[in-house]
């Protein structure tokens, strides 16, 4: 950042905490997540934010390559205890916290000591992809689905508790925890996150939240507002929020499906055309590139080993890389929307889930539909039905290491990512996949459920 930028900020962040601190709000949370897919903290008083916003806080960049039990390993790029980075915080993301009285939240960009940009800063990266979409005329608009299961609070080590016993999607169950989720809606909405709908999910005690799209930077960011509220209204209510890909072993686990639709100026890309579902040639180009690339995006979004756990056939959970109208057993789900509101069509990304860093995944599918633009590529004939009864699709990679074989084989995602971020991202997913080699599909679940 220059220093009439770091000058002007801290300018606004002195304004800022004025008003911070007229609402009886005294502390900050600056927020990134890791590769590992862990959301890593540091906090500051709120009279030391416009002192933030102006020099930063300090960190360092090890955490690049630290594992999701804290655990670290080393890259060509980034590694060891040398080194110190600054965090700026966004102040147009700066959020009071509903469920945490006194405290405020603002996600941050990560810059190297002397002032450029940290290559590896993932929210960065999401703003790059962004960039080059605009670039070409293009904005996308993106929302993350958010699920979670809920337990009591104050179990044993490794043993669970359901907070509820009602069916899958039933109103028993929403009965049961019905003023608790009251105030994760209510929460939400204090905080100006416009919620969609919430239900609950197939799993016992699973929910979902889905919020209002927004920018790719924008959507990551609100993903971690929300799971953040979430679990904060859940303590509260001395409940636990369990984000992991999977909770039990051979049960559904929880997803964190990537909606998003390509516009130009005010056209949304898959309404009004002549391709597949009435996509124009440049959405369905965009979907293209998503599809062909979805075996190495994989790394990005289903990081952890727990996460092919989840990603199993005949789950809704998008095992096989195909694309289809309204198949949740697809990969990738096109949703038309409703003839009269063009703005509702959309693609859901069934196969990520909430391990996942939601910056690298907006930021590399983006890079992915862009690619499939430039290269005018068209999409294969769509599923119906059940792919895993109805043959003739390629299942996606079946465990992180194969995964982590097509990442690494990517050209696309080493160029976009730049070689610091594509190697750290690479060491940490070879370091996870090492650490749970051999070990059975319960500990895995055990290990991993809370950790995001």
């Amino acid at each position: 950042m220059q220093t009439p930028q770091r000058e002007r900020a801290e300018s606004a962040a002195r304004q800022e905490a004025a008003q911070l601190t007229a609402r009886g709000v005294y502390a900050v949370a600056l927020t990134w997540v890791d590769n590992s897919g862990i959301t890593r903290v540091k906090a500051v008083p709120t009279t030391r934010l416009a002192h933030s916003a102006r020099w930063g806080v300090g960190m360092s960049p090890v955490f690049d390559v630290y594992l999701s039990d804290d655990s670290a390993v080393t890259s060509p790029h980034i590694g060891g205890p040398d080194g110190d980075l600054r965090l700026f915080p966004d102040l147009n993301r700066l959020t009071v916290l509903a469920a945490q009285p006194g405290w405020a939240w603002a996600p941050v960009d990560r810059y190297r000591q002397e002032g450029p940009s940290y290559p590896a800063c993932q929210r960065q990266f999401a703003g790059r992809m962004a960039e080059r979409a605009a670039e070409r005329g293009l904005r996308l608009r993106m929302g993350f689905e958010t699920e979670w299961v809920v337990t009591r609070g104050g179990a044993q080590k490794g043993e669970l508790e359901y907070a509820c016993a009602g069916p899958a999607y039933g109103m028993t169950r929403l009965v049961e925890l019905s003023g608790y989720l009251r105030d994760v809606v209510d929460a939400l909405a204090a905080q100006q996150v416009d919620v969609l709908q919430i239900h609950p999910e197939y799993s016992p005690g699973q929910f979902e939240v889905s919020i209002a799209p927004s920018d790719p930077v924008g959507a990551a960011d609100l993903a971690v507002l929300v799971r953040e509220t979430i679990r904060a209204v859940s303590l509260r209510h001395g409940l636990d929020a369990l984000f992991g890909p999977v909770v039990e072993a051979g049960a559904v686990g929880n997803g964190a499906h990537l909606h998003l639709s390509p516009w130009r100026e005010e056209r949304n890309l898959f309404r009004g055309g002549d391709g597949p579902c009435g996509m124009t040639a440049e959405g369905e180009a965009f979907l293209a590139g998503v599809l062909r690339e979805l075996p190495a995006l994989l790394a990005l979004g289903a990081p952890s080993p727990a996460s092919y756990l989840r990603l199993q056939p005949s789950r809704w959970a998008g095992a096989f890389a195909c694309w289809g109208p309204e198949n949740r057993e697809a990969a990738l789900r096109f949703v038309p929307g409703a003839p009269d509101a063009p703005e509702a069509a959309n693609a859901e990304v069934k196969c990520f889930d909430p391990a996942a860093n939601p910056y690298l995944v907006t930021g590399a599918v983006l890079a992915a539909g862009l690619a499939g633009m430039e290269a005018g590529l068209t999409l294969p004939d769509p599923v119906a039905g059940d792919p895993a009864l109805t043959g003739g699709r390629p299942r996606l990679p079946r465990s992180l290491t194969a995964a982590l074989a097509a990442f690494e084989g990517s050209e696309l995602l080493r160029e976009a990512l730049g070689e610091p971020l594509f190697g750290a991202i690479a060491a940490v997913r070879r370091a996870e996949a090492a650490r749970f080699e051999g070990a059975a599909p319960q500990d895995i679940a055990d290990a991993t459920r809370r950790r995001y």
